[in-house]
C-alpha cells in the first residue's frame, strides 16, 4: 500500500532510472528527503507514494515550482495535509535555502542533473534544437541568455566554452563560423545557431546531430551547471544525518566525473599518495564517514532504454553516510577496495 491514499500520476513526464533510484533511496515512513532537481516531478511523487515522509523540492525554474504547487495541491485533496515543500533556487544553495526553512538533517537526497523533458520540449526555453526558439537556455529567469553569450563573448571565449563543456574537438572552427555570422546578423534563434554549426561540424556514423556538443557547453555555461553541482554534492553529502543516502543519476562525463569524485572522496576511495611521497608516512587519516553503495556506475537496462530513449546515457550513483557507530569500524581493507 503506497502512502498517498490517490494516485498521482506524472502526464508528460517519464522519470529516469525511478526504480534504481526508489531502491537506493530506500524512502521510509517519518523520514525527511530532499529532490534537489524537481523539474517533471516524477521522483517527488514516487517517493512520496513509497513512505509516509517528509519531501523538500528545490528547482531554479518557476515553471517547475508551478507543477510542484499543483503536486501540493493534489496531496492536500488526497491526504487532506501537504508533505511536500517547494523552494525556489538552485541546489547548489540547498543548505542557505533549506536552513532558512528549519528543514531538519536529511535522511535522503536525490539529484537529477538533466534537463526535464518540459525543458526540453518547450521550444520557448531555447535547450534544444529540435524547436525553433528563441536562444535562451537559461533554467531560470535572470542572468544572461545563450543569445546574449553567442553574440558577444570573444572568439577565443567562445571556442573554450564549447571545449570545456561541450567537449566539441572542432570549437574553434565553431567559434570562428559564430563570429563571422553574427557579423551579418545578430544570432537569436535556436534554428539559427544550429545551422551555423552543422555548416562547419560534419556529421559522424554515430547519429548524434553536430550541433549536440556545442549546444550542451553552451547550456552549461549559462547555467553554472558545474559549479552547481560541485557545491550542491558537497552541501547535499554534508546536510545527510546519520544512515543518510545521497542518490545522483547523471547525464555526460562531465557530471558524472564530478559525481564520481565527490562520492570517492567522501567515502575515502581517492588513490593514496606513493610510497615515495613524505606524505606517506603520515598517520592514517580517521575512518571515512559514508560508504559507496554502487561500486560502479549504474545503466538503465534495456527496456527502459526502448521505452524512454532519453535515458540512454543516464548514469546512476549512490553512497550513504555511515551511522555514527559504524564509522570507527570500517576497515582499512574497505577503504582500500
Amino acid at each position: 500500500m503506497t502512502a498517498m491514499t490517490a494516485p498521482l500520476a506524472a502526464p508528460g513526464h517519464i522519470p529516469v532510472m525511478l526504480a534504481e533510484v526508489l531502491r537506493m533511496l530506500a524512502p521510509r515512513d517519518g523520514a525527511t528527503y530532499l529532490d534537489g532537481t524537481f523539474g517533471g516531478g516524477g521522483y517527488a511523487r514516487a517517493i512520496l507514494a513509497a513512505a509516509r515522509c517528509t519531501l523538500w523540492a528545490i528547482d531554479r525554474d518557476p515553471a517547475a515550482i508551478r507543477r510542484g504547487e499543483a503536486l501540493q495541491a493534489e496531496l492536500r485533496a488526497a491526504e487532506g495535509t501537504c508533505r511536500l515543500h517547494m523552494v525556489e533556487g538552485g541546489f547548489g544553495a540547498m543548505r542557505a535555502l533549506l536552513d532558512a526553512r528549519g528543514a531538519p538533517a536529511l535522511d535522503g537526497v536525490v539529484m537529477d542533473l538533466g534537463l526535464s523533458s518540459f525543458q526540453i520540449d518547450e521550444g520557448a526555453r531555447g535547450f534544444s534544437f529540435r524547436h525553433d526558439g528563441p536562444l535562451d537556455m537559461r533554467m531560470g529567469d535572470t542572468g544572461p541568455t545563450a543569445a546574449d553569450i553567442v553574440n558577444r563573448a570573444d572568439e577565443s571565449d567562445l571556442a573554450d566554452i564549447l571545449y570545456q563543456y561541450g567537449e566539441e574537438r572542432l570549437s574553434r572552427r565553431v567559434a570562428r563560423a559564430i563570429v563571422a555570422a553574427r557579423a551579418q546578423a545578430p544570432i537569436r534563434t535556436t534554428a539559427r545557431l544550429a545551422e551555423i554549426i552543422r555548416s562547419v561540424v560534419p556529421g559522424d556514423r554515430s547519429g548524434i546531430d553536430p550541433a549536440t556538443r556545442s549546444f550542451q557547453g553552451l547550456r552549461i555555461h549559462v547555467n553554472d551547471e558545474l559549479g552547481q553541482i560541485r557545491a550542491g554534492l558537497d552541501q547535499a553529502l554534508d546536510m545527510l544525518a546519520p544512515g543518510g543516502r545521497l542518490v545522483v543519476v547523471a547525464f555526460h562525463s562531465l557530471e558524472d566525473r564530478l559525481v564520481k569524485q565527490a562520492m570517492h572522496r567522501a567515502a575515502g576511495r581517492l588513490p593514496g599518495p606513493s610510497r615515495h611521497d613524505p606524505r606517506s608516512i603520515q598517520p592514517p587519516e580517521q575512518a571515512p564517514a559514508y560508504r559507496l553503495l554502487t561500486g560502479r556506475t549504474l545503466r538503465p537496462g534495456d527496456a527502459e532504454t526502448h521505452a524512454n530513449p532519453r535515458a540512454r546515457s543516464a548514469r546512476l550513483r549512490a553512497i550513504e553516510r555511515l551511522p555514527l557507530a559504524d564509522q570507527s569500524d570500517t576497515s582499512h581493507a574497505e577503504r582500500r577496495s
